[in-house]
Parts: C-alpha cells; structure tokens; sequence
C-alpha cells in the first residue's frame, strides 16, 4: 500500500526547496549589504591587534543611528590620497580624534586628547617599546563631521598622522568624513586561536569632550 500523504509531503517538499533557498540567498544578501559583512586584514598597520589574514566582523548597521566613538576600529572607504594601490577599496583603522577634538603628539611621548594623555597599551612594540605613540609630531584640531584615525602598529601605518605629513599638514585631507565610514570591527573570528571582541580600550573612558 502506498502512503499517499507522506507522498504528497515529499512532493512539497522538492517543490518549495527552491523557493527556500531562494529566500535563503536573498536575506544572506541583505545582511551583507545593511546589516554585517566580514573583512580580512591585508597589512600590518592594525599590528597586532589585528594581524595579517585576521578576518573580523563588521557591523554596518550601528552608524545609522550614532556616530563612531572613540576607540572603536571602523571601516572605511579609502580616500583617493590615502590609496598606495589602485586596487585597495577599504581601510581598518581606530578612532583616534572625532570632531573638534584637539588632538597631539607627543606629551611626554604619548598622545593627547583634549588636554588628557591617552593610554595605549594596545600599540604594537616591536620596533621598541619605549618609542613615542607616533613617529612625527602633530597638533590638530579634528574638524567637525569627520575623524582623525591611526593604525595600532603606529610606525607602519598609512592613516591621519601619515596623510597630514605628506599633505604639509592639510586637515581635511589627513582626516576622514563621517560618510565614508562602512562600519564598526567588532569582533575576530579567525583564526580561532585569535578570536575575541574589538571592545574600547579603558584609556579612552577618561577623555573628556571636545571644547565646546
């Protein structure tokens, strides 16, 4: 005797199968264009928060509803300036400086931000632990509806204070625009033995506001 429900329900099934994946593909699609999308590290200015071939999380959503704080590690579009090859597309760096900021280096080699010395136990270290948090001096003010933004692995980093050098000190150029900003890193999730948050560092909590 042959079942004829079950045989009904493996027919829908076969036929909806389709439809499902179809579905499947059009909210993977969604969420990578609104929502998250993975990027992986190509260079060593994020050193060794993030190392190259690291892969991290972006969320891309959070900056429609704030902007980028302090500390966060953002995504952004590559100005035409900042690009050493053609073919790179975005950058990974952290907020350093927001918007009317006063931002300097170096103060008893470290940076200031609004008068208060920032705390970087993130930098990387491996050309000498005892260097100043940048390799040229500089003393800006961020200007509004944009950002001032440094690479962990300060003396290999194309980023603001590289851009301001190169651009004899033009703000504008040295800093980024809110609109380019893709997303926030917030996580690694590979390799596994390098998987964690992208939370913000302590030493940013204690930086008081830009003057009004």
């Amino acid at each position: 005797m042959i079942d004829e429900t079950t045989g009904r329900r493996n027919t829908s099934f076969w036929r909806e199968l389709p439809i499902l994946l179809g579905v499947a593909i059009v909210v993977a699609i969604l969420v990578r264009a609104f929502v998250l999308q993975t990027f992986y590290i190509p260079s060593e200015s994020m050193e060794h928060t993030l190392n190259i071939n690291d892969r991290v999380l972006v969320n891309k959503l959070v900056y429609d509803f704030r902007d980028p704080r302090r500390g966060e590690i953002v995504v952004f579009t590559a100005p035409q300036e900042w690009k050493s090859d053609p073919t790179e597309t975005d950058f990974i760096k952290r907020v350093i400086g927001i918007g009317g900021d006063h931002v300097k280096c170096c103060v008893g080699g470290k940076i200031t931000i609004n008068g208060k010395v920032l705390d970087e136990p993130y930098l990387n270290t491996d050309d000498g632990a005892n260097l100043p948090a940048s390799p040229e001096q500089f003393d800006v003010v961020v200007p509004k509806g944009r950002l001032w933004v440094m690479g962990d692995n300060r003396y290999h980093s194309g980023d603001s204070r590289d851009q301001y050098n190169r651009t004899n000190h033009d703000i504008i150029q040295a800093t980024i625009p809110l609109s380019a900003v893709v997303g926030r890193a917030f996580v690694t999730f590979w390799p596994f033995n390098r998987a964690g948050w992208l939370s913000v560092p302590p030493g940013f909590s204690v930086i008081p506001s830009a003057p009004a």
